[in-house]
């Protein structure tokens, strides 16, 4: 009995020491591990001076866009009250449907201002603090100094990227409806003379379609073949199925079909058909600032969609697809400019170069505009007009960077 006791004993203890010798081959192999992605890891280039500069940027950046949009919120209310007073606006309504999507709109249109601003403001501190001369004394040329501004523009950018083109357009319809009901912005809700492509060698056509009840009249469509009418349908009415689990389903009452084959016609007539027609009622109707309402794949489907259909009307669509692009790289090029002309201690202080840089920063912003005028209103390619700005200010940029102290 003793011995089987002893001989459990000893076999207890084999298996706790090879479980042991086990669990420091595990620690060894997580060691090496983790000593080779130290390596691959882009934290591994973040020292403390970087993550003090990056610390500083960010805090500065959003504490720009909260204090210049609740200035910005506060004028709004003043214009806006009375309207809102008179449509009897709920309180819910207008501060989680309209100001809960107006701040990030603005917050994200306005973002390059925000990155310069916040630029200045905290590297002109560092200069006048005489921490960038320690640091440019120490060795450090200004090359390694942009380092940390360039990925909290990265990071910036991205988020911005993000929020632009997959949150805010969805917030951006609720604002729109809030502001179609409570500040007397009506939106678009009727079309009439539509005509568009809605497949290949079909035409549709509707003499008057009102958006709120789906419902289109003097519908026709003709289907060609070989540039001949082999088909042409009518109807008084069409409405859009909207409670349909399938798209493009709509029902044509008093219809009348016409096919044509050579030198035969067959016609079919009825009171009501269901039927399938490759449109929706967001391309019958076109509304102010609707394009701001499309996420960024939305937007390039529903670009790809009005081209196939022979539409003229997609400019502003894609000027806003590849403006939401460019608007990211404007963090890069801001930044570099606001660090260039802030950098140096002067003993003026930086109003002067402040200044410059504000208007450098305005005139951005403007030219961003004025190009997205002539991209709509000049035939102005949409990517070539959304990367003007970019391009010119990069040599600014380039300059600014090349004049920075050293």
């Amino acid at each position: 009995m003793r011995y089987k006791k002893v001989r459990k004993y000893h076999k207890l203890l084999g298996a706790k020491r090879e479980l042991r010798r086990r669990s420091q081959g595990l620690v060894v192999a997580l060691h090496w591990l983790w000593h080779k992605l130290k390596w691959v890891s882009p934290f591994r280039l973040i020292k403390i001076i970087d993550g003090y500069i990056i610390r500083k940027f960010i805090g500065t950046y959003f504490y720009s866009i909260i204090l210049i949009i609740s200035i910005s919120i506060v004028f709004d209310v003043n214009e806006n009250l009375a309207k809102f007073t008179a449509n009897n606006a709920p309180l819910r309504a207008i501060v989680f449907d309209y100001y809960a999507n107006f701040v990030p709109y603005f917050a994200n249109l306005f973002s390059p201002l925000f990155v310069f601003i916040a630029v200045i403001f905290f590297t002109s501190k560092l200069a006048g603090n005489s921490e960038i001369i320690a640091m440019l004394a120490c060795g450090m040329s200004f090359k390694r100094l942009m380092r940390p501004y360039m990925i909290s523009a990265a990071l910036i950018s991205l988020l911005n990227f993000y929020l632009g083109s997959y949150v805010i357009p969805k917030g951006t319809v609720v604002r729109h409806n809030f502001e179609a009901l409570y500040k007397n912005n009506k939106k678009q809700t009727s079309a009439s003379n539509v005509q568009l492509q809605v497949g290949k060698g079909v035409i549709a056509y509707i003499a008057q379609y009102d958006d709120v009840n789906k419902t289109g009249y003097g519908f026709s469509l003709d289907k060609f073949e070989r540039k001949k009418l082999v088909s042409h349908m009518t109807a008084n009415v069409i409405k859009y199925d909207t409670i349909s689990d399938s798209r493009y389903h709509w029902k044509a009452i008093n219809y009348k079909i016409r096919d044509l084959r050579g030198m035969r016609e067959h016609i079919k007539t009825g009171m009501e058909i269901d039927t399938a027609i490759m449109m929706e009622p967001m391309d019958l109707v076109f509304s102010k600032g609707q394009q701001e309402t499309f996420t960024s794949p939305e937007l390039k489907r529903y670009i790809s969609k009005q081209k196939d259909r022979g539409s003229s009307n997609v400019v502003q669509y894609e000027m806003e697809y590849h403006k939401r692009i460019a608007s990211c790289f404007a963090s890069f090029i801001l930044t570099v400019i606001g660090a260039s002309l802030s950098a140096r201690k002067r003993k003026g202080g930086m109003g002067l170069y402040l200044g410059i840089g504000l208007a450098l920063s305005f005139s951005y912003i403007l030219l961003q505009t004025i190009s997205s005028t002539f991209a709509i209103n000049a035939n102005t390619p949409p990517l070539v007009a959304a990367w003007i700005p970019n391009i010119l200010y990069a040599f600014i940029a380039y300059y600014c960077y090349r004049h920075a102290p050293n």
